[in-house]
């Protein structure tokens, strides 16, 4: 496998490791603002640290016309949309099961992937979603093989689940024409403006209540830089270097890391269900990208024989 492609998949497990932690960091932070007011601050926050980035490195592109409506629907989908719908479904489910849910994406993604942009689905990438929804059905049962969720927690989260599948093909068609950076700067600060309505009107008396602590300001900080900043830079090269439905299935890494640092951090509760789930989404996960893995690896060798020869 050569360095670039390595780049490519780390930076895919790196996105979908700090979207993990999000669900922690988020259960720390709402107990102190609302979700309204934590969507808020994190876009401010990311957004404001990207343009002075931009600005710092004079890295700065200027958005043409005809795509400023690909901008407008790109921050519509995500972070309107999509955090809507994971913020108060996080208020009513565990962050575990949360996670679970939105590590559902990959199994509506190739379906959109194919019917909008015709990319193609291989028989790895379907045995592989299906291990992995194997894996995130045991995550969601209790030991009595009850359901763990709430069901309005559950519709909201799949709410952001759609919105992350239309995201997806959204950026596809901007993801080319600028920087990760720039579209994240720019994704930030739209979806600020669609969220200050209702901050405002909603959130903003509570809001001016709260006496921030060490703790608050910290764990915010981690969902801005980390969660709502850095995984979403690596996410776009992963789809840049693997293409949308091959992306999307690290998604189902997203309740493996939950699932762990909810453990430590959270003292949620770790089941042999979630544990038999964890492994079979791994399992998913790594069969899904086994062909291209293996044809990189090929490639690599041949490559190496060349140069030797």
């Amino acid at each position: 496998m050569s360095s670039q492609s390595f780049k490519v998949y780390l930076f895919a497990v790196l996105s979908m490791l700090f979207w993990g932690l999000s669900f922690v960091w988020f259960k720390i932070v709402v107990k102190w603002y609302d979700p309204l007011t934590i969507i808020f601050l994190r876009l401010i926050i990311s957004g404001t640290l990207l343009l002075g980035f931009m600005l710092f490195t004079r890295s700065w592109q200027t958005i043409k016309r005809e795509h400023l409506k690909y901008f407008f629907l790109l921050s519509f989908t995500q972070p309107f949309c999509y955090f809507l719908g994971e913020s108060f479904g996080l208020t009513m489910v565990s962050s575990t099961v949360a996670s679970v849910i939105i590590a559902t994406i990959p199994l509506f993604s190739p379906f959109a992937a194919y019917f909008i942009v015709r990319e193609k689905v291989t028989t790895h990438i379907v045995i592989g979603i299906v291990f992995s929804f194997i894996g995130i059905l045991f995550m969601l049962l209790n030991p009595d093989f009850s359901l763990n969720a709430a069901p309005k927690g559950v519709l909201l989260l799949f709410i952001a689940v759609f919105a992350a599948v239309a995201y997806s093909v959204v950026i596809r068609k901007i993801s080319h024409e600028y920087s990760p950076v720039t579209v994240i700067t720019f994704q930030n600060l739209i979806g600020a403006l669609y969220f200050l309505p209702l901050f405002l009107i909603f959130d903003f008396k509570h809001f001016i209540t709260v006496k921030p602590t060490r703790e608050l300001i910290f764990a915010m900080l981690q969902l801005s830089v980390f969660a709502s900043t850095l995984a979403y830079v690596f996410y776009i090269i992963a789809i840049k270097g693997l293409g949308m439905i091959k992306a999307n299935i690290f998604t189902n890494l997203i309740p493996v890391f939950t699932g762990i640092f909810s453990f430590f951090i959270l003292n949620e509760k770790f089941t042999a269900l979630k544990i038999i789930g964890m492994i079979l989404v791994m399992f998913g996960v790594l069969f899904s990208q086994s062909q291209r893995i293996g044809r990189l690896v090929v490639s690599s060798k041949q490559n190496k024989s060349n140069k030797i020869k």
